[in-house]
């Protein structure tokens, strides 16, 4: 018998002593056991279902607009994780983004989905930089972790699939996903074929300089309560510009 092998034999002992220990462990409860641990699961329930709840009160479940830029301070306090559209007006792309969001909120609760017209809120638009259209910032405890800018990191393409924007989103622990987080899935059930339609930069890159995550943390205390800014209109362009696609590594 080889190295090989024994080392093989070893693996397969060692996997058969852990289960044999747990089958015994199982064998062992009585019943004081066997009702501490449905007990245990009941008030797990009980605490999911009061989530849920206080999730559904604060917005969660539907995809809807903030009425105006000062209630984004609001949800920040009632959300843990929240997924905000920066739109304008007239962009089809916007659309786009609307589309798959509304299909999203109601998979996943734990997250609030809402969006906000970036030309009616000059002051978050500068702060987060939004200079293209459309942008999704992912906030988790009241600090930005994640941008989502136009299409380029989802295949670059007008017709992704709305799971190719939730495994997008996923990166950061912003909603729950139980997908595989390393092949967007649009390529997993076959190979992509050659073309010039590829996921770009697909997982987020925490040294990336456009996120500034720490520099634009979104604690309200830190923020100006001042609203006197401007976006400019290249700013709002839903193509990107050349200084945007070297900024963005395309």
């Amino acid at each position: 018998m080889d190295a090989l092998e024994n080392q093989l034999l070893n693996v397969t002992k060692q996997i058969e002593k852990q289960i044999d220990q747990t089958i015994e462990l199982i064998d062992n409860l009585d019943v004081n056991d066997l009702e501490a641990i449905r007990k245990a699961r009941v008030d797990e329930l009980r605490k999911l279902e009061g989530k849920k709840r206080e999730w559904m009160l604060n917005g969660h479940g539907k995809y809807e607009e903030l009425a105006e830029e000062k209630m984004f301070f609001d949800i920040i306090k009632k959300s843990e994780n929240i997924v905000i559209h920066f739109y304008t007006q007239n962009s089809p792309r916007c659309e786009i983004v609307n589309k798959h969001l509304k299909i999203l909120a109601p998979k996943h609760v734990e997250t609030l989905f809402t969006k906000l017209n970036a030309e009616k809120s000059p002051f978050l638009a500068e702060r987060l930089r939004i200079k293209t259209i459309p942008s999704i910032v992912l906030i988790q405890n009241s600090v930005m972790v994640d941008k989502i800018v136009g299409f380029s990191q989802l295949g670059n393409r007008d017709d992704f699939s709305t799971e190719v924007l939730e495994w997008r989103i996923a990166h950061n622990q912003v909603i729950n996903y139980d997908g595989d987080l390393t092949t967007p899935p649009d390529q997993q059930v076959k190979k992509p074929e050659k073309s010039n339609k590829k996921i770009r930069d697909g997982t987020y890159n925490r040294d990336d300089d456009d996120l500034d995550i720490e520099e634009y943390g979104l604690a309200r205390d830190n923020l100006k309560s001042d609203l006197g800014f401007k976006i400019n209109s290249e700013h709002l362009a839903t193509e990107l510009t050349a200084e945007e696609e070297a900024e963005l590594g395309l």
